[in-house]
């Protein structure tokens, strides 16, 4: 079993990528983010509770991630997963990590896309005019989110950076560059 973590800041192509290679390895993909919205389509109780935290461009609550994914793999177990904005905080890495222990099974990789900064804004900002997503139309929410990422969520990388399962790569390129470095640090 395969389970990998794309990481990155807010823009930097970690849903189409995760996508992709869900497809190429033949393994799940869970985005919490893809998790949560629809959610709030529904207007489930957890979709309420989320959506002020999300159209302020801030993290969700580690507890309500956590079980979430928790609840994804308790049927989703059968095959590897590419995590998709999971984890976001050191605590739900510690969390994740003694979820998959549990189950026999760990994080191979964690990649991380690095992609600059203006680059991620433009990205953002172009997606919302078809998303229609609010945190996606604002530059001051967009810039708010990537300070964030920085603050809480920057810090995993160095979490899985100690247990030699962290790589970087380049995430600026055509979908195609970036998906054949991801491949490449995969197959290895």
């Amino acid at each position: 079993m395969l389970n990998i973590i794309l990481f990155g800041a807010p823009g930097c192509g970690k849903g189409t990528q995760a996508k992709r290679l869900a497809e190429h390895y033949d393994l799940y993909h869970i985005s919490t983010g893809e998790v949560i919205r629809s959610e709030i389509a529904r207007g489930t109780e957890l979709g309420k509770s989320m959506e002020g935290y999300i159209s302020r461009g801030e993290l969700a609550p580690d507890s309500i991630v956590v079980d979430m994914v928790r609840e994804y793999m308790s049927t989703h177990n059968d095959k590897g997963c590419i995590f998709d904005g999971f984890p976001r905080t050191t605590a739900q890495a510690e969390v994740f990590d003694k979820m998959l222990s549990e189950c026999g099974s760990q994080v191979d990789v964690m990649i991380y896309m690095d992609v600059p900064e203006e680059e991620l804004i433009k990205r953002i900002l172009l997606r919302g005019k078809d998303s229609g997503r609010a945190d996606d139309a604002s530059e001051d929410v967009i810039r708010n989110r990537i300070e964030v990422y920085r603050a809480q969520t920057a810090v995993v990388a160095d979490h899985y950076a100690k247990q030699n399962r962290y790589v970087g790569i380049d995430g600026f390129g055509t979908m195609d560059e970036v998906f054949a470095r991801l491949c490449e640090v995969i197959d290895k």
